[in-house]
């Protein structure tokens, strides 16, 4: 069965309200806790409501939910256990009003981390993803980062111990009602993906040990409550 699970992070707006009113099933944070808690508490409560598959998309419309299904099959067909809507591979995120800056950052960091990682992916950076259960329960997710580079910190995480990642081509458009970064946060966050690259090379070469590619044993979410 499917399922449509909403985490809301403290806002301010009528999401909550609205999504009750549609039957969606609704967490909230008293706090806001940032955007990486705010996927923890979402990956966890579905687990414990029984997912084999978690689709994570931002709620801004920047991505089209139409792909879902054909991300979804990708996982099921066995042959991926991460599945990144990408916006490179469509072709359109510029013509799709992504900020230029935007598109040069994610370029430049997405050649960083191929050549660091070893890996050939257009994008790492995408807030369109997909994963298998046995991905979510491995990783040690609850330790990574409560901001932006949470996203970077599970797709190294799954490359390091082993998971096979696919692409699919994603539209993206922007809008100023579209939830997005600043340059300030956009610096922060490539300075957190730069050090992630940088302890994947340094844990795979066995000079470093961090806790950050450790793996985390039967699931890495405590069971406290959720209000």
């Amino acid at each position: 069965m499917d399922e449509i699970l909403l985490v809301d992070d403290a806002s301010r707006d009528r999401t909550v309200e609205v999504a009750r009113r549609l039957g969606i099933a609704t967490l909230v944070h008293a706090a806001n806790r940032g955007y990486g808690a705010n996927q923890k508490s979402c990956y966890r409560a579905a687990l414990e409501r029984g997912a084999d598959i978690v689709v994570m998309l931002h709620p801004d419309y920047q991505y089209p939910p139409q792909l879902i299904p054909a991300m979804v099959a990708l996982l099921r067909s066995g042959l991926y256990d991460v599945v990144l809507g990408s916006r490179i591979l469509a072709q359109g995120a510029l013509r799709g009003g992504m900020p230029l800056y935007k598109y040069i950052g994610n370029r430049v960091l997405t050649m960083f981390e191929n050549l660091v990682i070893g890996r050939k992916l257009s994008e790492y950076h995408t807030g369109f993803r997909a994963y298998r259960r046995e991905v979510l329960e491995s990783l040690p997710i609850e330790g990574n980062a409560d901001g932006f580079v949470f996203d970077n910190q599970i797709l190294c995480q799954a490359i390091y111990h082993g998971f096979s990642v696919g692409e699919i081509s994603s539209p993206c458009r922007y809008f100023p009602e579209a939830s997005s970064i600043g340059p300030l946060s956009s610096l922060r966050y490539g300075a957190g993906v730069v050090r992630t690259a940088l302890l994947f090379r340094l844990n795979r070469w066995g000079l470093l040990r961090s806790r950050l590619f450790a793996r985390a044993g039967a699931s890495p979410f405590s069971s406290g409550p959720l209000h």
